[in-house]
């Protein structure tokens, strides 16, 4: 059996939508479903203990609604609920130490509205040692690219990839997903006009030489596609090399797909995980359920 995939709720729409997610994609891995709901101190109080015991009734309530919610809904699915103590965001780290998935809403219920993300799912996604996957709270689209969902699966999958240094864990994590929920995957590569042939008081460059700038981009993308192709020969496969920046580029192409699957370089001696600023843009502004996945750089 694979390794559990836990889910963080809290009792808001967005956690519960997440915790949903999550029990799909477990039903589909025949994994357990690891339901987290962190009771937090507060030592700020003048009833701590009061306030604890609240919090700690509020939270087992929740996770009983959704435990029996998520058992009738997939009655294949083992679930289990947890009732741990400590702050979010480190309690779901915890949890999820032996993970084969972590799940989190974009937003929990607290902030205001207008916020994108949560400061629990940037630090889950920035820290975590497996990967994660961050739910909005309705996935939209935007249009301009939307397709008809695959028969049986997922319309699409999409991974960002630089051709130029590929990364097996991020590129792994897209195909896989791809041949479970039967769906293409559309691996888009952002390329930059080269900085030694184009003068920066430049104000453009001539077609002739885009396009032959272009067509090598394309064909070194189709080089670098070669290994999956013939690792996962049932995923159809949609090159997409974009020049644009690659946040803006994998902003673009989540519109109509159900994951966007992206990577998140570790340093192994960092106290702690922080994401770049491609990553920040992506799950801020991302049409569609993010998973980030680690890889040791």
């Amino acid at each position: 059996m694979s390794l559990p995939v836990v889910a963080g709720i809290d009792g808001s729409a967005r956690s519960l939508a997440a915790a949903d997610w999550a029990a799909r994609e477990a039903a589909l891995r025949r994994a357990t479903l690891r339901l987290v709901h962190a009771t937090p101190t507060a030592p700020g109080l003048v009833v701590p203990v009061i306030a604890a015991d609240v919090w700690r009734q509020v939270g087992e309530e929740v996770m009983q609604h959704a435990v029996v919610s998520l058992g009738e809904r997939y009655p294949d699915l083992v679930v289990r609920g947890e009732q741990l103590s400590g702050r979010p965001a480190e309690t779901l780290l915890s949890a999820a130490a032996n993970a084969g998935l972590l799940v989190v809403g974009a937003r929990g219920s607290g902030g205001f509205d207008g916020l994108a993300m949560g400061s629990v799912a940037l630090r889950a996604a920035a820290a975590a040692a497996c990967p994660v996957v961050v739910v909005p709270e309705q996935p939209v689209d935007a249009g301009g690219e939307a397709e008809a969902p695959a028969a049986g699966g997922w319309a699409r999958v999409v991974t960002g990839l630089d051709a130029h240094a590929p990364v097996d864990g991020t590129a792994d994590f897209a195909f896989t997903a791809a041949r479970a929920h039967d769906a293409p995957v559309r691996v888009v590569h952002a390329w930059a006009l080269p900085a030694t042939s184009v003068s920066p008081w430049m104000l453009d460059v001539t077609e002739e030489d885009r396009a032959t700038w272009e067509d090598q981009e394309v064909l070194l993308l189709s080089d670098a596609l070669r290994e999956w192709r013939e690792k996962y020969p049932e995923v159809a496969v949609q090159p997409d090399a974009r020049l644009l920046h690659p946040a803006l580029a994998l902003v673009t192409a989540s519109s109509g797909a159900d994951l966007l699957v992206i990577g998140r370089r570790t340093e192994p001696r960092a106290p702690e995980g922080r994401l770049g600023p491609v990553a920040h843009a992506v799950l801020h502004h991302a049409r569609c359920p993010v998973a980030i996945v680690p890889h040791v750089g």
